[in-house]
């Protein structure tokens, strides 16, 4: 054979095999990468804002499992090494005690992206939404929401306004038990944020707290369900009423707006986290340092009503695709509704919960 055909058959056998090779990568299964998360729109919203643009940028094949919360499934899995899931989407009180337990991968701050505009990470999310094991993905607000047109021209503004019966009569509606009441008692009261941690470890401070509590006494009225809350004041059993604020967006869509006043707020948090010792431990770690940039921040709260956990991520937040609603209104970490927004100490109730619900329920039982 001559010298010439062996070069053009030798070409010929290069193109085939790397034609089958592109063949092979295009048509070849995807690897696999399994987050668990909530039903319902916001795990809608995490697939069209995170989960798909991360299988496409990445080559992965991310499913969605869905669970109710706690930590029974990854204390399972971490317990027996067999692993359903790679990335949980955790409540934020889940998440500290799955750490606390060992239940959960160590996550290093430092690896996380700058924002959208360099902010350093460290500096870009909001207060609790980074530990040894989480990284924030979205905000939730409790605030304080009212009968529209019940207090005519000069509606309540403040947490203060929340406790004035004179000057705002009517029944008032609370969350079932203590964790936020006296958090929000003692801010209304006047107590510096940064204090009201250290005063509900004194009994002066949890007297302080029942006391502006106790000036509600005869007004008050209790919920469980912070959408029973606002449909009390839909239908008068309630003059002003704590919500959350994902639950006033609904009655807005609904075409039953309540008022609403964000001073004082109290926020908690969603985060991702990894189960300790998965065997797509590396690939779970990309997957929330993709997850909680910016932009895919910004794209959720683009479809729900959440904040997102990075301040960079406001301005890039757009229009509900669906709705065309602009979405920045309802979201609790703008920069006017974040302004006096408390951070929930979810590990101090954690650690102090039950010496304090025992005093709760003894005050309870006087009104």
């Amino acid at each position: 054979m001559s010298r010439r055909w062996q070069i053009i058959l030798g070409g010929i056998a290069a193109v085939v095999i790397a034609g089958a090779g592109l063949l092979y990568w295009a048509t070849r299964p995807l690897p696999i990468l399994t987050v668990a998360t909530w039903s319902g729109p916001y795990s809608r919203a995490q697939a069209n804002a995170m989960f798909r643009t991360y299988g496409s940028a990445r080559r992965y094949d991310v499913r969605i499992a869905l669970y109710d919360g706690g930590l029974t499934e990854l204390q399972q899995m971490v317990g027996n090494r067999r692993y359903d899931w790679d990335v949980m989407d955790f409540e934020l009180p889940d998440a500290i005690a799955a750490c606390r337990m060992g239940l959960l991968e160590h996550i290093d701050a430092a690896s996380l992206p700058p924002g959208a505009d360099g902010t350093p990470a460290g500096r870009d999310f909001v207060a609790n939404a980074v530990g040894p094991c989480w990284v924030g993905s979205v905000v939730y607000g409790q605030v304080i929401a009212f009968a529209p047109g019940r207090f005519g021209a000069n509606p309540p503004k403040s947490a203060a306004d929340f406790f004035d019966l004179k000057r705002f009569p009517g029944p008032r509606a609370l969350r079932r038990g203590a964790k936020f009441n006296l958090e929000l008692a003692l801010l209304a009261d006047g107590m510096k944020p940064s204090d009201v941690y250290d005063a509900l470890l004194t009994p002066v401070g949890i007297a302080r707290a029942l006391a502006r509590l106790a000036t509600l006494k005869g007004s008050l009225v209790w919920w469980s369900n912070s959408a029973d809350a606002l449909a009390m004041l839909a239908d008068g059993r309630a003059a002003m009423a704590t919500a959350l604020n994902g639950d006033i967006y609904d009655a807005v869509q609904h075409h039953h707006a309540p008022g609403v006043i964000w001073d004082r707020q109290l926020y908690e948090l969603d985060v991702f986290g990894v189960p300790k010792g998965g065997p797509r431990r590396e690939a779970a770690l990309d997957f929330v340092r993709f997850a909680t940039g910016s932009e895919p921040l910004a794209r959720v709260a683009s479809w729900v009503p959440y904040g997102p956990a990075r301040r960079s991520a406001l301005r890039l937040v757009g229009r509900n695709p669906e709705l065309g609603t602009d979405m920045t209104p309802y979201l609790p970490t703008t920069p006017a509704h974040f302004a006096t927004a408390f951070a929930v100490d979810d590990e101090w109730w954690q650690l102090h919960g039950a010496d304090i619900e025992a005093r709760w329920q003894a005050w309870l039982a006087t009104q």
